[in-house]
């Protein structure tokens, strides 16, 4: 059996081993293994974060679990360089504390619950933080593809 269907595999029986109404949880796969998965309860954010292309900036864009729907929530700017900036209708923009904007109340499910992401290379910077999480992405898989999963199980 190969690595990536054993990896399925386990993953497929962790997921029916989880007791009835466990705590929802947010599933991160690279190149369709699962490389680590974390509680993701209602109302708590988690953010991935990185350095702009062009300017090297910060940006990050934020999602919670909302009723079991993946929601971006909001996006953080560190200017309006080139690709960032605020479409009408979608949040509403504030100034950042220390500098930066935040486009808020973005409130936009992600279809399937997913995210698919070209993880960055190390310069970029991508990684996943929130209440006691802190993960490199950029550091772990550079230039990979990875899918955020919300399971709501």
């Amino acid at each position: 059996m190969s690595g990536a269907l054993a990896a399925r595999w386990l993953t497929a029986a962790l997921a029916l081993a989880l007791p009835a109404g466990a705590e929802p949880f947010l599933e991160i796969s690279v190149e369709g293994s699962v490389l680590r998965t974390l509680p993701l309860p209602e109302d708590q954010e988690i953010c991935l974060t990185w350095a702009h292309s062009v300017t090297g900036g910060k940006v990050a864009d934020c999602f919670e679990n909302r009723a079991g729907q993946l929601v971006l929530t909001r996006s953080y700017l560190h200017d309006f360089a080139a690709g960032l900036g605020e479409v009408e209708g979608r949040g509403k923009l504030t100034s950042a504390p220390g500098g930066g904007y935040w486009i808020e109340d973005m409130d936009e499910p992600l279809p399937d619950n997913r995210l698919h992401l070209r993880v960055g290379a190390p310069q970029v910077g991508h990684r996943l933080t929130g209440r006691e999480v802190d993960i490199p992405l950029s550091e772990l898989a550079p230039g990979a593809r990875a899918i955020l999963t919300l399971s709501a199980e």
